[in-house]
């Protein structure tokens, strides 16, 4: 992944372009990447956090929060999807939550019927947060 003065560029290796075929379709993708900033032992061996957004958020397990640190540093977003070059192998997005250089390790065009749930329930102390993804993305 790479962030230029032209925009956010998802990065894919020569032998897998012919992957991208179809997904300047999609409005959006679920980009899969690795937390490489996280790839060590403290961050791997934390289990629980208090997280930094919510009302009052209480001590959570990691497998409950979007937290970078985990036991596999493993992080999605959605991202909104601008422009796809399938010879240079890049995907330009809005914006994600992933800095400069950061490995990408998949990509997942985005299906409402298979990533949207009609009924979906968070902790109360999550109340404040918007219903839906905002236009703008999640940046760092």
């Amino acid at each position: 992944m790479k962030r230029t003065g032209d925009g956010i560029f998802l990065e894919i290796f020569q032998e897998y372009r012919p992957a991208l075929q179809q997904l300047e379709h999609f409005s959006h993708v679920h980009v899969l990447w690795w937390a490489d900033k996280s790839d060590n032992a403290k961050s791997r061996g934390r289990l629980q956090c208090t997280p930094p957004y919510g009302e009052n958020p209480p001590i959570t397990g990691i497998f409950a929060t979007r937290a970078e640190y985990r036991p596999n540093p493993i992080s999605m977003t959605v991202a909104k999807i601008l422009e796809v070059d399938h010879e240079q192998g890049l995907v330009k997005v809005q914006n994600i939550d992933a800095f400069d250089k950061t490995p990408i390790l998949d990509l997942k065009a985005y299906f409402p019927v298979c990533d949207r749930v009609q009924k979906a329930t968070i902790p109360k102390w999550l109340k404040g947060w918007p219903e839906w993804f905002p236009d703008e993305g999640f940046g760092v």
